[in-house]
């Protein structure tokens, strides 16, 4: 008597989001398509769940959540060595969240505006790639991953970018998800880095409070008293990212005011 078939057992994912609706409806899809799937709503509920051994072949990972974010989730899984197959599934698709997303480590970014099976696509060739990015992953750890960004990109999405994670303005240099002034790292935090890394990629152009808010929280939305509220925002967030720069150079003076609108970063040698 011949043994019985096994079944196989379906592709385990995960999905991370603080929108409960989403998270639902989006299980819920994953399961119809044939995986096995389960929701998390914040970052810290997916640690622990990996942290009791359980085994996951993809995650599907929000940006914009309560701390831990996104990125924090990411920088915690490559630390500790995991070299998951992460998709970033976020309404953040400005390309600078993107370039930083994938310098973090994760293998894809994708707009969750899309439609499931554009999603169910993008997850797909994420699952069919093989090779050495995942243990490049876990051997990285913190590090930004720009050594296999792209080797990672999902093949039939486009065009890869050149030096896409790279940018030199005198002396500052932006290498993947990280800035350094002199050849010093500035520990930025990652809002800190999006303001850096938009402003010295347009140098000597003055770019609004709005604007500037806008990059870290999404068009139109609203924060802090009247509104004008975001002001103080931005404000206290270049301060801080001033302090961190002044902190490896006392003579810093790239970031300059422009008063009652926004800042600029100086083109040329500061």
């Amino acid at each position: 008597m011949s043994a019985p078939l096994l079944k196989a057992q379906p592709t385990p994912v995960v999905a991370v989001d603080d929108d409960p609706w989403f998270l639902r409806a989006l299980v819920g899809n994953l399961e119809d398509a044939g995986y096995s799937a389960r929701g998390f709503p914040d970052g810290d509920s997916l640690l622990a769940y990996l942290a009791q051994g359980h085994q996951v072949s993809a995650i599907l990972l929000d940006w914009q959540m309560p701390p831990p974010d996104g990125p924090e989730v990411l920088r915690r899984l490559r630390a500790a060595g995991h070299g998951h197959r992460v998709l970033f599934l976020t309404g953040m698709n400005q390309p600078i969240y993107e370039e930083a997303g994938l310098a973090l480590g994760a293998l894809d970014f994708v707009d969750k505006s899309k439609s499931f099976s554009i999603i169910l696509h993008r997850l797909r060739i994420a699952l069919e790639r093989k090779g050495g990015w995942i243990e490049a992953a876990a051997r990285h750890g913190a590090d930004d991953g720009a050594s296999f960004i792209q080797e990672a990109a999902p093949a039939n999405d486009g065009p890869a970018r050149k030096d896409s994670d790279r940018l030199v303005l005198g002396p500052l240099r932006i290498e993947g998800a990280r800035a350094y002034w002199r050849d010093s790292e500035v520990p930025l935090t990652h809002s800190e880095f999006v303001i850096v890394r938009h402003l010295a990629g347009r140098p000597g152009r003055d770019v609004s409070y709005r604007e500037i808010y806008s990059l870290l929280r999404g068009p139109g939305f609203r924060a802090g008293a009247g509104e004008e509220g975001y002001r103080t925002n931005v404000r206290a967030i270049v301060m801080r990212l001033r302090q961190k720069f002044r902190g490896l150079d006392a003579s810093f003076s790239a970031l300059e005011n422009y008063a009652g609108y926004g800042y600029r970063w100086r083109e040329g040698e500061p």
